[in-house]
């Protein structure tokens, strides 16, 4: 078959020369690790590379095979955890763990169908580790690889669609050299990463760009085509940042699904309409945990974008008045020193709010 002056054959080899003299130096590249595989794919799932690298070295430094994952408290994995987002990745990966020393041996599934039954892994990571790790002829289609191909082919639809990510995936599996599927798959994603990038991409570097028929019309940031994102919502919400008498704060830790699960926090929620930053933190603060307090003065506003939406978060530090602090949902809420909080998983704008309170007692 031809690619427009490239046979798959040639398209396969020129990937390999390129990436076997342009690959960046990544640490769960030196040497065949399935463990580190997973763990990097994982977190590379919604993290860029130089963003995830610190996590990767922390989070395998502190648990350097899935035994030790296995063993260790979520909390533990959360705080390791701490900063890298979408936390529901690391709760599957603790999961998972879990499964893996329980139903195999501490030893990862080296077939597709094997890896796919771990919490959290879908097709992508079964694709990714199952290829890297295993040598399994299975394509890898993720974001880079996505907009190689979709320029490539000049793909006019939409990417969003389940059917046009059908077609991809094909695709990626028909291109994909069954000789060497790792080395392949991580050549396409490494063209996407560096080269052939969303904004101003580097055609002139690219081995496969004689082929790609986006540069042959000069139409390459025309792709990959997806359809226009709705408005980012904007939610208001109050935290209450309780003092002891001697000092100690109040935190509570979030239940263990959903949005931040497993992470702790000041207490707090979004405002009502028609209620004041005070008002609402109060009111929450009896809502979540059963005491009065009395807003004293607003400490901080910090805005902190999620995937979906962002918040506005108004801080105020609190007296308790009356009432002994329990959660309504059974989780537990603890008195901690400012030092205290270096040791719990919280929330980024969270965090930011403690570097804040923090500055102020040095």
């Amino acid at each position: 078959m031809a690619e427009r002056g490239l046979t798959i054959a040639e398209f396969r080899r020129r990937l390999s020369v390129w990436f076997s003299s342009r690959a960046r130096d990544l640490p769960w590249r030196r040497g065949v690790d399935p463990y580190q595989t997973w763990i990097s794919e994982v977190m590379l799932q919604q993290t860029r590379v130089d963003q995830a690298l610190p996590y990767f070295e922390r989070f395998v430094d502190a648990f350097p095979d899935v035994r030790a994952l296995a063993e260790a408290e979520l909390d533990e994995v959360l705080l390791n955890w701490e900063g890298l987002g979408y936390y529901g990745r690391a709760r599957n990966l603790h999961l998972a763990a879990r499964q893996v020393v329980r139903d195999h041996g501490g030893q990862i599934p080296g077939t597709y169908d094997g890896l796919k039954q771990l919490p959290g892994v879908g097709d992508y990571t079964a694709s990714a580790v199952g290829s890297l790790a295993f040598g399994l002829p299975e394509a890898v289609l993720d974001g880079n690889v996505i907009r190689v191909l979709t320029r490539y082919d000049a793909v006019p639809d939409d990417v969003g669609r389940s059917p046009v990510r059908r077609q991809l995936r094909r695709r990626a599996q028909a291109l994909l050299d069954p000789t060497n599927p790792g080395t392949h798959n991580e050549a396409m994603m490494e063209v996407g990463a560096t080269v052939c990038t969303p904004r101003n991409p580097r055609c002139a570097e690219c081995p496969i760009q004689s082929g790609c028929a986006a540069h042959l019309v000069g139409s390459q940031e025309q792709y990959p085509v997806k359809a226009q994102k709705a408005p980012v919502p904007e939610v208001q919400v109050a935290v209450a940042v309780i003092e002891r008498e001697d000092g100690r704060l109040l935190v509570q830790r979030r239940p263990p699904s959903g949005l931040l699960g497993g992470l702790w926090e000041f207490p707090g929620g979004k405002i009502e309409a028609g209620e004041s930053p005070a008002e609402a933190c109060a009111r929450e603060v009896r809502e979540e945990l059963g005491v009065e307090v009395h807003p004293i003065h607003e400490i901080t506003v910090i805005r902190h974008a999620y995937s979906h939406f962002r918040i506005v978060m108004s801080a105020w530090s609190c007296r308790l008045a009356s009432g002994v602090p329990a959660t309504t949902n059974g989780e537990p809420c603890l008195w901690v020193t400012r030092d205290q909080l270096a040791d719990f998983a919280f929330p980024r704008a969270n965090r930011r709010l403690i570097e804040l309170i923090t500055q102020e007692t040095d």
